[in-house]
């Protein structure tokens, strides 16, 4: 029966002596790790080779960083707001696309850049290694710190100024895309945005298309969306309104200071749901209550669209309106005034 023996381990004032790559052919060796090849890409440091090879990798790299900027450049500068077709620009339907492609690009081109680092620049080299457990002692320490000094040093970075300029760039882009992206609607104060919606006194009432909408356009029991006809109207996202027509047996009990906001058998509701500004938009009108889809809120409208089931905890907003007769002889809905409390999300409610 024979005794396998183990390499020696070099003193620390043997170690001490050696080169980083010295030591770390001798930590590996420590370690059971076998280095079967190994070559330098370029032996003779400085060569036109590795030169072109230096110049391909930072390329990757200022591509990367390009595509960052760019990035950053779309989000602040293409406008991306929703206009219907024939009524604004409609370049907000490249905005995302632009932003999905030039993150993609950005990303990809500093993983083509880490990727061809490796297999250009780096030197080849295959190894194996055989497990084992147990703590380390000092002398495998230090043999572990100079095996990373060695791989450092084997990225050439300390050499490769042009290499280096371009990674530190191609970082610092994609560093600021997602600061970019997370801080840059916070870079415009709100005003009183949060507060008020475009509906004010004298907005024509009208549908997405633009129509008017008069006192005869709903049956009895009906209800429409509709939306202030001022500009921008049909697009704002907190504008949706529920026009409905009340049947000949409803009557609702306004709550205190808004019994003359509806007008005829008319009412007027906010459309977005106070628990989570979803369109609470599903009309019973056999019982009068208003459902919201996402969280299964009714709204009873007879009360005032008072909660009366699910998690929302506010009534929907009122609108008053009324009616204006035009030139031609017709007579149209016409906003009476702006919303009288935020509309949206309960958290608006203040006491």
């Amino acid at each position: 029966m024979s005794d396998t023996l183990e390499p020696r381990l070099p003193t620390t004032d043997e170690l001490d002596g050696m080169s980083a790559e010295e030591a770390m052919f001798a930590g590996a060796n420590q370690d059971g790790v076998q280095i079967v090849h190994r070559r330098d890409r370029f032996p003779i440091p400085g060569s036109k080779a590795e030169k072109r090879a230096e110049l391909g990798v930072s390329l990757a790299f200022a591509i990367s960083f390009l595509a960052a900027v760019a990035f950053i450049v779309v989000f602040i500068a293409v406008p991306f707001q929703f206009h219907m077709p024939g009524k604004g620009s409609q370049t907000f339907l490249i905005y995302t696309p632009l932003l999905g492609a030039l993150l993609g690009i950005s990303l990809l081109a500093v993983g083509a850049g880490a990727v061809l680092w490796a297999k250009w620049l780096m030197p080849e080299e295959e190894a194996v290694q055989d497990r084992h457990d147990g703590p380390s002692r000092v002398e495998e320490q230090m043999l572990t710190s100079a095996t990373l000094i060695s791989g450092f040093e084997d990225t050439g970075l300390a050499r490769r100024s042009l290499l280096k300029s371009s990674l530190g760039l191609a970082g610092i882009g994609l560093g600021i895309v997602p600061l970019v992206a997370l801080v840059g609607g916070l870079l415009k104060k709100p005003g009183n945005q949060l507060q008020t919606t475009l509906w004010t006194t004298g907005a024509p009432v009208v549908f997405a298309n633009g129509a008017r909408v008069g006192p005869d356009t709903l049956q009895a029991g009906g209800i429409a969306t509709v939306f202030p006809g001022v500009p921008g109207g049909t697009t704002a996202a907190d504008s949706p309104t529920l026009l409905i027509r009340l049947r000949p047996d409803q009557v609702v009990h306004a709550r205190k200071g808004q019994a003359g906001f509806g007008w005829g058998d008319y009412v007027a509701f906010s459309k977005i749901c106070t628990h989570a500004g979803c369109p609470a938009s599903l009309y019973e009108q056999q019982t009068g209550r208003l459902l919201c889809p996402c969280h299964q809120s009714q709204f009873l409208v007879t009360e005032d669209a008072k909660p009366v089931f699910g998690p929302a905890t506010r009534a929907l907003p009122k609108l008053p309106i009324t009616v204006q007769k035009t030139d031609d002889g017709g007579t149209y809905f016409v906003a009476a005034g702006p919303y009288q409390e935020p509309i949206g999300p309960a958290f608006w409610e203040r006491r």
